[in-house]
């Protein structure tokens, strides 16, 4: 009894400490392929296998809710500390590579994910790609800033040496 406590405890603390978390059946993978699995998602996730009524708990005393009915079979979840978009894309990576491997759902930004919302989650751009973007915009920006402003100034400049030059000609 203790010790289905102290897992419901730590599995609250997963779930709270969690930007995401998001459901898999693994049911048929050997212990080689969830350690690839682990590995795939070390930098951004752990991954730990679960028991679903004592998940259930641990999702309701964290006040997350919508993943009872995902809970069924064998369920192991990843429990996001970094960027979810990442861990998508590495389930679903690793799920077409091990057709065992079935993402049921998950919970991101407050609300329950079905299966079908992770995939559109695996097909965003992560957040270092998007972070690349908008500094290539930032940079192109002040780019055309710094080309705006100085561009009256060279013109300025043309425009003396030309009157100097008239000038010097006239004479």
């Amino acid at each position: 009894m203790a010790n289905k406590e102290a897992s419901v405890v730590e599995l609250t603390e997963k779930f709270e400490s969690s930007n995401a978390v998001l459901l898999t059946e693994y049911r048929g993978l050997t212990v080689a392929q969830l350690k690839e699995l682990r590995t795939s998602i070390r930098e951004h996730a752990t991954y730990a296998v679960v028991k679903n009524t004592l998940t259930k708990i641990a999702a309701a005393k964290a006040g997350i809710v919508g993943l009872d009915d995902q809970l069924a079979g064998p369920s192991a979840i990843a429990f996001v500390h970094g960027d979810a978009v990442a861990v998508a894309k590495a389930l679903r990576d690793f799920a077409k590579a091990n057709p065992l491997l079935i993402v049921k759902g998950g919970y991101f930004d407050g609300k329950p994910l079905s299966a079908q919302e992770v995939g559109k989650l695996a097909d965003l751009e992560s957040r270092d790609v998007l972070l690349a973007k908008f500094a290539g915009a930032a940079k192109a920006s002040l780019f055309g800033a710094a080309y705006l402003f100085t561009a009256p100034l060279s013109k300025t400049v043309r425009t003396v040496e030309a009157l100097r030059q008239k000038q010097e000609s006239s004479n």
